[in-house]
């Protein structure tokens, strides 16, 4: 018979198996044991942070330590506000979306397009302007006044004539005055006053030439094709429209001036429209005005006011060479003209000092940078004496166009002999620094004395030397 194995023995092979088995499910079991409590562990701090942090926001808010607490209620939440939303319906959300809409179109500021909107804004901006500059005026005229006496000045100040109106400006006034008057004109001439406008309010001369040829490309292309539409949409978002043309004022104008008008619209791909320019179809004739008004707009100069000269005849006076200045003179404030009379007496020290040529020159050159305009006068034969304002870099030629057009005879050649005896010459163009007549100088007239020896001889005579209306204002210098 064969050998037989023994249930023991079989027991015995298997029981260390067993063993393990049960031993791994214990550890693993001790395992999970753990990690639950760690994890109940966890989410009691969790839920613990949470109370905490409501708590802490429903104590309303913070208080100091020196605080009294009976001074202020605590606040209760309203039940109310626990209650959940219901989703509003499709008409309730229709309305609310409409109701939106109005709110922010009155929020969003309108943009006017219209040439009277546009004016109105403008003229709005100058009346804060004029305001602005009428009280700096008057706070300069004070802190003037501190320096010199009125009373005592050789001319009340410097004024101005608007080549437009007429009108006589001070300094602080004409730039005011200007934009106004150039506004005005748009009544008269669209063309004129948009032209105007971009060469006069803009002062970047380099931006307004970009501008101008950038619409005369603009006229150019629907003169040279014009029967194809894309010459004649200009497209508002565009960025050589948006950098180079819509900034400068004046440019929308003068497009509106040449006939084009705003329309929108749509984009496909785009839930809001855009905005172009567009001009109809032109006839022949009317490409012609354009390129009329095209070189109009190349042709255009900034409106500048001028100078008034203030033209004053004076009887004889041992005062002639006497002059008091106004602070408008002076390219200085009212504290620096202080300091500038200081400087006066110690140059005459200075004087008495020896000194190079060159050196003497330099600082007469330094001295006369400081003003901005002189004020010459001129002695005539009969000692009478005109009287002129002038900007310090005119030129000579200014100076004797000023004096032939006072004379009754303005035909007759003259001279006219600065303070050193230099005799000046009007086809020299020198200007009135650089000939040492700054900020006041006293010059002597003179006729050409071969002509007024022809004229002599002829027995001719004239009786006077001013114009009329110089004699009728004749005043005594003080």
């Amino acid at each position: 018979m064969g050998a037989t194995s023994s249930p023991y023995e079989a027991e015995a092979v298997y029981c260390p198996l067993n063993f393990v088995l049960v031993l791994l499910l214990l550890l693993a079991e001790v395992h999970f044991l753990c990690f639950c409590f760690w994890q109940q562990q966890k989410m009691k701090k969790f839920f613990e942070d949470i109370k905490k942090d409501i708590k802490f926001k429903s104590a309303g808010p913070g208080k100091k330590l020196t605080e009294d607490t009976s001074t202020k209620p605590e606040v209760q939440c309203s039940s109310s506000s626990k209650q959940n939303r219901h989703a509003p319906s499709e008409g309730a959300q229709r309305a609310g979306a409409a109701a939106l809409a109005r709110v922010e179109q009155k929020q969003r500021p309108k943009v006017h397009t219209s040439q009277d909107a546009i004016r109105n804004q403008v003229k709005r901006e100058l009346e804060a302007e004029a305001a602005a500059v009428a009280e700096k005026e008057k706070a300069s005229a004070a802190e003037g006044s501190k320096v010199k006496d009125p009373a005592c000045l050789s001319v009340s100040g410097v004024y101005f004539t608007c080549p437009l109106t007429g009108a006589t400006l001070t300094k602080s006034q004409r730039e005011v005055h200007i934009k106004e008057a150039i506004l005005m004109r748009f009544e008269e001439d669209e063309v004129e006053a948009s032209v105007m406008m971009i060469h006069t309010f803009n002062k970047d001369r380099e931006k307004v030439k970009a501008t101008v040829d950038i619409i005369s490309k603009y006229v150019d292309n629907i003169c040279k094709n014009p029967t194809e539409e894309k010459y004649r949409k200009i497209k508002v978002s565009n960025k050589v429209f948006q950098e180079k043309v819509r900034p400068v004022e004046g440019s929308r104008e003068f497009l509106q001036a040449l006939g084009f008008v705003s329309v929108t619209f749509p984009v496909e791909g785009q839930e809001e429209e855009e905005e172009f320019l567009v001009l109809p179809e032109q006839s022949p004739d009317a490409l012609e005005l354009m390129k009329e008004r095209r070189d109009r707009l190349q042709r255009g100069e900034p409106v500048r006011a001028q100078l008034d000269r203030q033209p004053q005849a004076f009887r004889p006076s041992p005062n002639a060479q006497r002059f008091e200045l106004p602070p408008e003179f002076y390219n200085l404030t009212a504290e620096e003209l202080k300091r500038e009379q200081q400087l006066r007496s110690e140059l005459v020290e200075k004087n008495a000092m020896l000194r190079t040529k060159a050196m003497r020159e330099k600082e007469e050159q330094r001295e006369r940078r400081k003003y901005n305009y002189t004020l010459l006068r001129v002695r005539l034969p009969d000692d009478n004496l005109l009287q002129g304002t002038f900007y310090a870099w005119d030129r000579l030629p200014a100076l004797f166009e000023f004096v032939r057009a006072s004379l009754v005879d303005g035909w007759q050649p003259f001279e006219l002999i600065a303070p050193g005896g230099q005799k000046l010459q009007e086809s020299e163009e020198v200007s009135l620094v650089e000939s040492n007549l700054v900020p006041g100088a006293l010059l002597t007239f003179a006729w050409d004395a071969a002509v007024q020896a022809d004229i002599a001889a002829a027995g001719g005579k004239s009786p006077t030397l001013l114009k009329p209306e110089l004699l009728e204002t004749i005043r005594t210098l003080s």
